[in-house]
This record gives C-alpha cells, sequence and structure tokens, in this order.
C-alpha cells in the first residue's frame, strides 16, 4: 500500500523536525552556558536523584568536618594546657624535695613557699583554659571558669555532670572536653590547689613534715598524666577522622562533577554539530517545500 504525502504532511514533519533540532540546540547552548549537564530534574531523573543524593551526603560530610575541625581545636587547647601543667608540677616536686631537706634554712623555705605560691596561680590560670569563651575543663557548665575563688580563697569547682561531644560520622562521636575534676580534683580538701596550700603550710612551720606531700603530689601527677593520655587518644580519633572526611569529600566531589558537569571540550564540539545539523535542516527544508500552483489559488 502506498502512503499518501501531501503538502500539508510534508510541512508538519518539516516543521516538527525543525523543532526538535531547535530544542536539542537550546539544550546544547544552555549546558555550554552553565557548565552543568543537569539543568532540572527532566534533563535526567535518575541522574539528578542520584546527584541530589551525592549532595545530601556532601553536606553531611562537610558538618562533620567542621565538628571535626572543632574538636581538634578544643583538644589542642586542652593539650596545651595539660603540658603547662606537667611542667608546673614538676617543678612543684622539685621544689618540695628541696623544701624538704633539713639543711634548708628559713629563709630558703620563705623563698619556696613564696615560688610555690605563684606555681598555684599559674595552675589555677591553666585550670581555667577557655575556648572560644568555653572552658575546656567544666564539663557542660556555661561558667567562664572551671575553678573560682571567693574573698577568702577557697576555691570552688564550677563543673557539672555531662560532657561536651563532636559528632564525626554518622555513629561516632567524640568527647573534646577535659576532666577537671578528674585533673585538678574537684573537692577543696583534697584538690591540687590544697596540695599546694598544704606544701606551703609546712615550708612556712606548721609542724608537718614537707617530705610527707610527696606522696599526694606524685598521685596527683600520676592523674593528671593518665587523663593527658586519654586526650590525647581522643585527639588522634579526631585527627583520623579528619583525614578519612577530607578523602571522602573529595571522593563526593568527583561523583557530583560525573553526574552534573559537562566536559567544556566535548558539549563545545557537540553544540557546533548541532549548529551544523539545524543549518542544514533549514536548507533541506527550504528546498522541500517550493511554492505550489495551490499556494496562488488560495
Amino acid at each position: 500500500m502506498i502512503t499518501r504525502v501531501t503538502g500539508q504532511t510534508q510541512m508538519r514533519a518539516a516543521q516538527r523536525n525543525l523543532q526538535d533540532n531547535m530544542a536539542q540546540l537550546s539544550k546544547l547552548q544552555e549546558q555550554a552556558s552553565t557548565l552543568k549537564g543537569i539543568n532540572r530534574s527532566s534533563d535526567d531523573p535518575t541522574a539528578a536523584a542520584s546527584a541530589l543524593a551525592v549532595r545530601a551526603e556532601q553536606a553531611a560530610t562537610a558538618q562533620y568536618s567542621r565538628n571535626a575541625n572543632d574538636g581538634d581545636n578544643w583538644l589542642t587547647t586542652i593539650d596545651s594546657a595539660m603540658s603547662a601543667t606537667g611542667d608546673i608540677m614538676i617543678r612543684v616536686r622539685d621544689l618540695t624535695v628541696q623544701g624538704a631537706n633539713g639543711a634548708v634554712s628559713a629563709t630558703a623555705k620563705e623563698a619556696i613557699a613564696v615560688e610555690l605560691e605563684g606555681l598555684k596561680a599559674e595552675l589555677l590560670t591553666q585550670a581555667n583554659t577557655t575556648y572560644v569563651g568555653r572552658s575546656v575543663f567544666a564539663g557542660n557548665s556555661d561558667a567562664r571558669a572551671a575553678f573560682t575563688t571567693d574573698m577568702s580563697g577557697n576555691l570552688t569547682y564550677n563543673g557539672v555532670a555531662g560532657t561536651v561531644e563532636r559528632r564525626i560520622s554518622a555513629d561516632t562521636t567524640v568527647r573534646v572536653d577535659g576532666d577537671g575534676a578528674a585533673v585538678f580534683g574537684s573537692d577543696a580538701a583534697t584538690s591540687v590547689f590544697a596540695v599546694l596550700d598544704d606544701v606551703i603550710a609546712s615550708l612556712r612551720g606548721d609542724g608537718t613534715d614537707v617530705s610527707s606531700h610527696l606522696g599526694n603530689i606524685d598521685t596527683r601527677m600520676r592523674t593528671m598524666t593518665s587523663e593527658w593520655a586519654t586526650i590525647g587518644a581522643r585527639q588522634v580519633q579526631v585527627e583520623r577522622a579528619q583525614e578519612t572526611l577530607l578523602s571522602k569529600t573529595g571522593a563526593l566531589e568527583t561523583q557530583r562533577v560525573g553526574l552534573e558537569d559537562v566536559d567544556l571540550t566535548q558539549i563545545v564540539l557537540e553544540l557546533q554539530l548541532q549548529q551544523v545539523s539545524y543549518q542544514s535542516a533549514l536548507a533541506v527544508t527550504a528546498k522541500v517545500l517550493q511554492p505550489t500552483l495551490m499556494d496562488f489559488l488560495r
């Protein structure tokens, strides 16, 4: 059976083909100007859904990275404070050993006591270390200082139960604050500050043997070392998470680019080919749709 082709049929077919060429040319021009392979979901629904999933994971990874960086800053601040505290305690022990020497004169003991008072003040400064306005040794407390003194010189620990944590992955959180109660002592009678007060009082002749305080100093130093090691382990965990998140960020960006972006060289080549195709279609259509006698009889 021979299909009858009329002039009207040819015209509709030519218009449809030209419209398809123009649509493809417009799409390529938009991709070339935006460098995006997907400018709307209808361009490629499957790729668009995958791109949205990748972008959601990128947003989560970026938040975990910010958390890890903040946690690392907290732990670095605590590590510096613990390092300074360790140096202070070593000096405290050395001075206590010197003061325990029976050959030391009363004047020398007074000089040692004065230096210990200065070291106590430095120790209090380290105990009240802050990061962006938050005390790093006071747990969840909003107090600006972990330890405060009243008019009589009595110290009070302002820390509260609870820890400061940062989420570094979907199922992992890391504690980033220091346990001030464990490091310095929360009980006014047994804290490291009370130990120093006892040593100072013995040096000034309260009748107590200075050397009797060395055991308390050693105990406090061991506790500090243990807490410092724990903090170091947490910081290593955070640093590993930072490396993992950085690698993941790069991998996700590669996935996003593969789904959304276009190769400029490739898209320019396709655009040029489509322009040639469109010009050819225009020329062919002009040849096919020649005026006929019927056009003049209307």
